[in-house]
């Protein structure tokens, strides 16, 4: 990933964090049968590993399964909150008109060689585990025990595990760090009210912004 410096996030707890809130990631292999990239859901254990372990689980039919078991190295990609910035956002535009359209954006990067979990129990804990982290914020929870047993065993029988623990791992928070602390403002005070994506990374310019020395 190209990493210009002011925009490099090596913080470990911030990189697990953004896994934790966007936990849907490309999972990208390259092996016998070419190039394969899937959406799977993940969790990350920051204790099982010295960069954390991720856990995620796919269906048995995908084709990718095969290319998991024969690949030394996969990268799993996570997107957070990403937002087009208007150069008409910077007020040195009004200066100097010396401005380009660009885009902010923040995501995590893991490598990491897999290891498929073809165990029962272990499947059954991985999904237990992802539907009480997903569902813990809503009013009446979901749990995997509200399923008939006999359901949930035919579901597993569908499934297969993947264990990835994080061999290197980037982050790169792309949040107008480059831009005079004016401009930031600008961009901060724009983005709001453009959406739910763009009010997020507006916090995050803010955010950044205030740690700035």
């Amino acid at each position: 990933m190209h990493q210009p410096p002011h925009f490099r996030e090596d913080r470990r707890d911030v990189q697990h964090a953004l896994i934790k809130t966007h936990s849907l990631g490309l999972l990208i292999t390259a092996g016998p049968g070419g190039l394969q990239a899937n959406f799977i859901p993940f969790l990350i254990d920051p204790r099982a590993s010295d960069n954390g372990t991720l856990r995620a689980h796919l269906a048995r039919a995908n084709p990718q399964l095969r290319e998991l078991a024969a690949v030394e190295e996969c990268l799993v990609v996570f997107q957070g909150p990403q937002a087009y910035v208007s150069p008409s956002l910077y007020p040195t535009k009004r200066e100097t008109g010396k401005v380009v359209p660009t885009w902010n954006y923040i995501t995590v990067q893991a490598w990491g060689r897999p290891r498929v979990m073809d165990d029962a129990a272990w499947i059954a804990n991985q999904i237990d585990d992802l539907t009480r982290h997903k569902e813990a914020d809503r009013a009446a929870p979901w749990a995997v025990t509200d399923a008939p047993e006999t359901f949930l065993a035919m579901q597993i029988k569908a499934i297969v595990g993947l264990e990835i623990p994080v061999a290197r791992i980037e982050g790169k928070w792309k949040v107008s760090q480059n831009r005079v602390a004016t401009d930031q403002a600008g961009v901060a005070e724009g983005l709001r009210g453009e959406g739910v994506e763009a009010e997020a990374m507006a916090a995050l310019v803010a955010e950044r912004m205030k740690s700035a020395p």
